[in-house]
């Protein structure tokens, strides 16, 4: 968590245009070096454990980088696995954001498996508002968000200001492809779910995660069924 003064929202929102504006063509590792420069001490990544590629980009240049983890009880065994693996092999620091509810008592307060009823609900109470709250301690996040992941993300600028959250959002590897995101886990050796190479290029809560067909969009497993494709965390 940082223990730096945080800025004013103006100060990052100048940031921000700077950012969007100096790298709107820079690669993910010049990327990093700017968020680093930026924002030392209150810098914080976004992981879903999927891979550890944006932690180990980000790291290169803030070792120690606080990476958060939204544990939100509904994981699969080998993303848990992943995390801890992560936790073991990159010089960064994992920050495990918990909703307020176990989800025993969600199912007591809301009903047994809320994620089957209303996925919204759910999403909003162990992912959206912990993540928030855990943000308000820095000034800029990091997110593995990228344009070839679906329609709702192909328009995902580098730097932002995100508007929701009161601070600097950037995303080093929105012009990267699946491809390229394999290739660069496999030459530095970077952690990847075992998910990933059998047939889940996109994961999140078990229960809400199928494996996704060749051909089909990569979020085409989160939460099928539903007309649903964000957890609400990037919207």
């Amino acid at each position: 968590m940082s223990t730096t003064t945080r800025r004013s929202l103006e100060e990052l929102r100048a940031l921000a245009e700077t950012g969007s504006r100096e790298l709107a063509d820079a690669d993910a590792d010049t990327i990093a070096r700017w968020a680093a420069e930026n924002f030392p001490g209150s810098l914080a990544v976004a992981c879903s454990m999927a891979d550890a590629v944006l932690p180990h980009v980000i790291s290169q240049h803030a070792p120690g980088v606080d990476v958060l983890f939204l544990d939100t009880g509904y994981h699969f065994t080998d993303t848990l696995v992943t995390r801890d693996i992560v936790a073991e092999e990159l010089d960064v620091t994992i920050v495990d954001v918990t909703p307020k509810l176990t989800v025993t008592e969600q199912d007591a307060a809301y009903g047994k498996d809320l994620f089957g009823r209303d996925p919204a609900a759910c999403c909003r109470m162990r992912k959206v508002e912990p993540l928030a709250d855990s943000l308000a301690g820095y000034e800029a996040w990091v997110t593995g968000v990228r344009r070839d992941e679906g329609p709702t993300r192909a328009d995902t600028p580098v730097v932002t200001f995100d508007e929701v959250h009161g601070l600097v959002k950037i995303n080093p590897l929105a012009a990267w492809t699946f491809e390229e995101l394999l290739s660069y886990a496999a030459e530095h050796r970077v952690p990847v779910n075992l998910l990933v190479t059998n047939g889940y290029p996109s994961i999140g809560c078990e229960p809400c995660t199928r494996p996704v067909a060749e051909g089909e969009d990569p979020r085409a497993g989160r939460w099928a069924g539903f007309a649903k494709t964000e957890c609400g965390i990037h919207t």
